[in-house]
Parts: structure tokens; C-alpha cells; sequence
């Protein structure tokens, strides 16, 4: 009996963008993914003290974002514990919440792989997950680079090619801060969100 397959898409989602969508319908759709968890982290490891919204704030944004779709869904899995949000106690949690008999799928961008040998106990997260690695303008995996330093790596991981959508969070946050429009960016209900709690101003968070 073929396992259910579930992706886990973590990130600081600060803002959560349309490129953040894009990436996770894509995956669920090529990889047969019976939903897809976005998991906005408390403390990122590899972002630290650049968080400028809250963890609440980012998490209703994450929740307005995904609420036309019934496959996405939203965890604070991460934001209701202590300490920096590491994957590997991510997936531990998350695992013991859907059970078993569920393969997950970790989604991540083609530059954080090149850096995935130095994350908090790479070889447990394989243990427990398939890397779901999507495309970026200007990184190619190196597979074998990766597997000689975890050897299996690379047969644990997939490759997606999706939709290039030059979206980042920070020049988001930087458009906001400007005044310049983020519309067509984000999805409609996190703009309204945007501009009714004042983040990423002057004056605000």
C-alpha cells in the first residue's frame, strides 16, 4: 500500500508571497502530495534576529494566504516551542502528528541545499523525510557533492522544476517601507493584513 505523501514547507513567510504558493501547489501537484503543511518558523537558524513581523503576525498571513485551498494547511508547530525552529525537530513533531504511515516531503529551494550538509543533524532529517528541491535561477544541485558528504542524500532527494518568480520578502518588506505596492505580490488578504497592522513601516513592526 502506497504511503500518503505530505509536504512540509517551512520559512520565516515574512511576508508569505505568491511565489511561496506557486512553489507549493507545484509540489503537491507533481508529487502527488495529499497537502501541503506550511510551518512559519519562531526563530529561523539561518535567519537570526532578522524576523521584523511576529511569529503571530506571520502565522495569520500564512492562514489568510492558504484559505482558498483545501490542501494547504497551516502549523505552529514551530511557533509554540522554545529556541530555533530546527528541521530535524520540526519533522519529529510533525511525524508524530500525521502518524506512520505518512511520507513527508520537505520543500526547499535549491540554495539551501548547498548548505544543507552543515544544518542540525542533516543525516536524521533524511532519515525521516525526502528533500523536495525546487528550482532557483543560478543553482544547480551539485547530488554527488552532497551524497559523498551523506552518503544516500541524493537518493532521497527529488528535483522540481517550477515557475521562476522573482519574489523575495525582503524587497517586499523594503516596497512597504517605501510606500511602493506590493499588489499582484501577495495575495489580496495579506495586503489588507499589510497595511491594517502597519508592518514592515517606520512606525510599525
Amino acid at each position: 500500500m502506497t504511503a500518503t505523501r505530505v509536504g512540509v514547507f517551512g520559512g520565516t513567510f515574512d511576508p508569505v508571497h505568491i511565489g511561496h504558493l506557486v512553489i507549493a501547489e507545484e509540489a503537491r501537484a507533481a508529487f502527488g502530495l495529499a497537502r501541503v503543511i506550511f510551518v512559519p518558523a519562531r526563530i529561523s537558524p539561518h535567519k537570526l534576529g532578522v524576523m521584523p513581523a511576529s511569529g503571530e503576525d506571520r502565522y495569520q498571513m500564512v492562514r489568510l494566504a492558504i484559505a482558498g485551498n483545501p490542501a494547504f494547511w497551516v502549523s505552529r508547530v514551530d511557533l509554540d516551542r522554545a529556541g530555533p525552529s530546527y528541521t530535524v525537530d520540526t519533522l519529529r513533531a510533525l511525524q508524530a502528528h500525521v502518524g506512520a504511515g505518512v511520507q513527508l516531503y520537505f520543500i526547499m529551494g535549491a540554495d539551501s541545499l548547498l548548505a544543507f550538509r552543515a544544518w542540525h543533524q542533516p543525516r536524521e532529517i533524511l532519515q525521516m523525510t525526502r528533500l523536495l528541491v525546487v528550482s532557483r535561477p543560478g543553482y544547480a544541485p551539485d547530488l554527488a557533492a552532497l551524497d559523498r558528504d551523506l552518503p544516500g542524500s541524493a537518493a532521497a532527494t527529488d528535483l522540481l522544476d517550477t515557475v521562476a518568480l522573482d519574489i523575495s520578502a525582503t524587497d517586499l518588506r523594503a516596497r512597504v517601507k517605501q510606500g511602493r505596492p506590493i499588489r499582484y505580490q501577495v495575495p489580496e488578504a495579506v495586503e489588507r493584513y499589510i497595511v491594517q497592522r502597519g508592518l514592515y513601516t517606520t512606525s510599525g513592526q
